[in-house]
Parts: structure tokens; C-alpha cells; sequence
């Protein structure tokens, strides 16, 4: 998956674990777009999970990393895109299973609710784990 684009973003609350999380996976050698935020000067997140998510929609990125203090105003904001399938994860359980079953597009973390150690053993699961399709499909199908 190292030739993963990745389109990552967040607003001042997720802006330590962007900056931690983009190191990891330039480690890993992952392709990065970094949109922002980059300060911890307090900031609208709507803005970076919407220029995240149109990088997604128009092909420039294949997943996405958006983070804020909590996850849900993110994952609120993604999912109001059509195509788009952001997922609020906490667990590393949750992290395999919506890009197993949901093929989710865009994971979402909360800086403020998770600690780092998680937050990179979060991501890394995510973007290793294939999306099943067979009997997922129809649902998936179903939301779109």
C-alpha cells in the first residue's frame, strides 16, 4: 500500500498528530498532501476536511487522514460528500473492520480522545486492510 496517496488534514486540536503521523508514514514511504492546518493557532476544520475530501474526488489522493480534538466534527464534514466514506475510529477493531466491510476512504482520529501510540497503530491498520466487496458491496451500494 506504500503507494498509497494519502491526503492528511486537520485543524489546531489534531495538529500535533498530523505533524506525528505524516513523520510514520513518510517512514513507511507513503505519498502525502499535506492541506493543512499548520499551526496550532486556533482554526474552522470544515475548511481542511473539505479541500481533504475534493482531493479524494477528483482522483489526487486514494485515502484520506483527517483529525481534530474530537474525530466527529471531521467525520461530520466528510460525509456530507458524496463518494465519501469517513470513519471516526478509536479502536484498532474499528479501524480494520470499516475498511473491511465499509470500504471506508477517509479515517478519522480525535487528538484529544486517543493517545499517539493508538493513533499510529490506528492508521497503519487502516491503510493495510483491503476492503472485502462480495456481500459488503450491496451495501455499500445501498449508501451511495
Amino acid at each position: 500500500m506504500q503507494n498509497t496517496k494519502v491526503v492528511i488534514g486537520s485543524d489546531h486540536g489534531g495538529f500535533e498528530y498530523k505533524e506525528e503521523i505524516k513523520k510514520f508514514l513518510l517512514e513507511k514511504g507513503y505519498k502525502i498532501i499535506d492541506v493543512g492546518t499548520n499551526s496550532k493557532e486556533s482554526c474552522d476544520y470544515p475548511v481542511f476536511a473539505k479541500e481533504a475530501v475534493q482531493k479524494i474526488i477528483n482522483g489526487e489522493a486514494d485515502r484520506g487522514i483527517l483529525i481534530c480534538g474530537t474525530g466527529i466534527g471531521m467525520s461530520i464534514t466528510a460525509n456530507k460528500f458524496k463518494g465519501i466514506r469517513a470513519a471516526l475510529c478509536g479502536d484498532t477493531f474499528s479501524a480494520r473492520a470499516t475498511r473491511a466491510h465499509n470500504n471506508s476512504n477517509i479515517l478519522c482520529l480525535g487528538e484529544r480522545v486517543i493517545g499517539l501510540g493508538l493513533a499510529i497503530d490506528i492508521v497503519n491498520i487502516w491503510l493495510n486492510t483491503e476492503y472485502e466487496g462480495g456481500r459488503h458491496q450491496k451495501r455499500i451500494d445501498m449508501i451511495e
